[in-house]
């Protein structure tokens, strides 16, 4: 094929593959295929340099004007007079659109802020499965089967031994069948009960347990352990009480209530109490000689309390009024 023959060739291929040419992308590797330095165009100055002298002025020329047109062409394009939705008016010195900032959940907010006050007193934070067998959620927590308890927690079954795990005290379980005490950790995470959706109640909700065993720990260490969660948390005036309950996975029990004075009067805000010796024989830890504490709250509960809002369903709704406000 003669020059004048490839000459013509590339400019009609050029033109036809550069009006599909439709992305940024697209046009990039567009402009190495013909005109980067290895492209179709170098080529046909390496093939000029290989014709006689006498045919160099006239194929020289064309060349250049070739080169010209199919850059000028390629910068119409890009530059936006052609296909280009961009003004050749725009002044892109002007500072650029307010993108929204994102907002952190509530309820991320909320982990955070108990995680940051249980660590700053050296607890470790720790994770575990969200389905898990029969035994860790239930038996190990001095739960066996049929034990009434079980009532307290409508439990969604994936099988007869597996379940959703309806608190995090699994991840305990977890925590102390894997390392020899001294332990201080507080777990966090998603847990699920089969409960009608209502104002108060969801069917899966976030919770925040601690868990401390040692030689020497007592209800006095783990009552001083809140009361100081509960002034970082709410204030360093807020009131509180420990009322006697009843946890299978701990003895003596106790729930703790803050005083609301906007609302005046007492509101729940967790269970604790000393762990039964039956879990720690069940982890196969000396209970003679180990004894330890433990709490558990929601945080659902702890933002609804400090925020004063009255329908935990808004937390799950993604409604932007909503979250906007946090």
């Amino acid at each position: 094929m003669s020059l004048d023959k490839t000459i013509k060739g590339l400019k009609a291929s050029f033109s036809k593959e550069l009006s599909k040419s439709k992305t940024s992308s697209d046009l990039e590797k567009f402009r190495i295929k013909y005109l980067g330095r290895n492209g179709k165009l170098a080529s046909l100055f390496e093939e000029f340099n290989k014709l006689p002298a006498s045919e160099k002025p006239r194929f020289g020329k064309e060349l250049n004007i070739l080169k010209n047109e199919l850059s000028s062409m390629y910068q119409d394009v890009v530059g936006g007079s052609k296909g280009s939705s961009i003004s050749n008016n725009t002044d892109f010195s002007l500072p650029g659109y307010n993108l929204p900032d994102g907002n952190v959940h509530p309820l991320e907010q909320i982990t955070y802020e108990i995680k940051s006050i249980f660590q700053s007193i050296g607890f470790s934070v720790a994770y575990g499965p969200e389905i898990d067998d029969d035994y860790h959620n239930f038996e190990a927590l001095n739960v066996p089967k049929h034990h009434p308890a079980r009532d307290m927690q409508d439990t969604f079954f994936i099988n007869p031994n597996t379940v959703l795990r309806t608190h995090t005290s699994n991840v305990q379980i977890h925590l102390m069948e894997n390392q020899d005490p001294p332990l201080r950790h507080i777990c966090c995470g998603r847990v699920y009960r089969n409960e009608a959706v209502s104002y108060k109640s969801f069917c899966l909700f976030n919770q925040v347990e601690g868990l401390v065993i040692n030689e020497d720990s007592s209800f006095a260490e783990m009552k001083g352990t809140l009361e100081y969660f509960v002034q970082e948390m709410f204030g360093k005036n807020t009131k509180m009480r420990f009322r006697p309950s009843y946890f299978p996975f701990t003895e003596p029990s106790a729930e703790v209530d803050i005083w609301n004075e906007k609302l005046n009067q007492w509101m729940e805000i967790l269970g604790c109490g000393m762990v039964n010796p039956n879990v720690l024989t069940n982890v196969g830890y000396d209970n003679k000689k180990y004894q330890g504490f433990a709490f558990g709250m929601g945080i659902e509960r702890i933002a609804m309390i400090k925020y004063g809002i009255k329908d935990i369903r808004l937390f799950y709704q993604n409604d932007k009024r909503f979250l906007e406000q946090f």
